[in-house]
């Protein structure tokens, strides 16, 4: 199996000599770790005596103890380093010029997981345009996008559906790492931050997280397990329905379902169980939390059997569209709020354009909708390419 060494190693062990005389501040969570599972925190103190003087948390807190969307972290004091800890999911989620006094420099180590709708994405383009505003520097310390760095899937976003789940018309599934991402959005997007990213050692774009020999350390409470990642990109739709994600099981995003589903009917719409790089595992579960909590839910389990042949976001659209199709009385639209917005319908955020989610409701053929989409994908890829680091 390859070895990648990440940024935050790369740093360890280069260093870089404009960061001795500066106040950092770090963005982190539990997943902020070397390949020793040895947390950003403790090494950049080590490495920094007395310079760490501020830590910052994105969505589901420092600990990545919240569960849930829309629960919020508040602001506290590290109990180790004894140095303020600033939520960026709380009451702002945009970093304060009284936030930002603390430091010099931001050094951000987050994993993404290279879907447009992670939240980690937008809290980095928020930290990209405060630091721009009150001249400080940005580091990116990079990580493997768990999902390759090669499939780009999906329609991009529409500017008119902007929000904290996607800020800026790309795919579904974008397909660069964050410190590639920092740079396409600081650019395209004239932000103009003073920005630095110290790259991997040894991740290639064809590499998946289990191919690189790291370790997974769950970025968010949701997401146990690469496999729950490499599902993920498609099975977010969900949140904008009825149907259950799974949250609330052991298995989040890889299984989902509903009380009502009729799981011979949707077999039969999807051709069977063996779909290109997966199979549908029929399953009934009871979530403990969340959507129909206590009741039993049927649907299935998506096991991926290849994930260089296999797309998420259009498995799961195909999945909606069967449901659609045969539970068109039971099935629902979530209602708002979702991520902060109260008047847009959850679902047309998540998938990014009104006009797909009529085309499914239509039952349009599928590989019409995504011949809608090509052009402007096509010219997504085209201009993320220039930002690659990565072979």
């Amino acid at each position: 199996m390859a070895k990648v060494i990440p940024g935050l190693e790369n740093l360890i062990i280069h260093g870089h000599d404009w960061t001795r005389d500066n106040r950092i501040g770090l963005l982190c969570n539990p997943a902020s770790v070397d390949s020793r599972y040895q947390h950003a925190k403790h090494l950049l103190n080590r490495i920094f005596p007395e310079q760490l003087t501020a830590l910052f948390s994105p969505q589901h807190g420092i600990f990545a103890e919240k569960q849930d969307n829309m629960i919020e972290s508040h602001h506290s004091v590290d109990p180790e380093l004894k140095i303020p800890v600033f939520s960026l999911y709380g009451d702002t989620r945009i970093p304060t010029p009284e936030m930002f006094e603390h430091i010099d420099l931001l050094i951000i180590d987050l994993l993404d997981v290279g879907t447009r709708v992670y939240t980690f994405t937008s809290t980095l383009s928020y930290c990209l345009e405060t630091a721009a505003k009150l001249n400080k520097r940005v580091l990116v310390l990079d990580r493997p996008n768990p999902v390759g760095g090669i499939q780009i899937e999906g329609n991009c976003l529409s500017p008119l559906l902007a929000s904290f789940v996607g800020r800026y018309p790309i795919p579904m599934r974008h397909g660069l790492t964050m410190g590639e991402y920092a740079a396409y959005i600081n650019e395209t997007f004239q932000i103009n931050c003073q920005l630095d990213i110290i790259p991997m050692m040894g991740w290639e774009r064809r590499m998946y997280f289990q191919d690189t020999g790291l370790p997974w350390v769950l970025p968010s409470p949701n997401l146990p397990t690469p496999d729950s990642a490499i599902v993920y990109p498609g099975q977010v739709i969900w949140e904008g329905t009825n149907i259950s994600e799974g949250r609330g099981t052991t298995l989040p995003f890889e299984q989902f379902g509903a009380p009502f589903i009729d799981i011979d009917k949707l077999i039969s719409f999807m051709g069977g169980v063996h779909i290109p790089g997966a199979i549908l595992r029929p399953v009934a579960f009871e979530p403990t939390s969340n959507k129909w909590a206590g009741q039993v839910c049927y649907g299935f389990q998506i096991h991926v059997t290849d994930a260089h042949r296999f797309l998420p976001y259009r498995t799961s659209l195909k999945l909606l569209q069967g449901i659609l199709n045969h539970h068109k009385d039971q099935f629902q639209w979530k209602s708002p709020p979702y991520e902060y917005e109260w008047e847009k319908l959850p679902i047309d955020m998540i998938i990014g354009n009104s006009a797909i989610r009529q085309q499914l409701e239509n039952l349009m053929d599928l590989a019409s909708i995504e011949n809608g989409w090509e052009e402007e994908a096509v010219e997504y890829a085209s201009a993320a390419r220039k930002f690659h680091l990565y072979k």
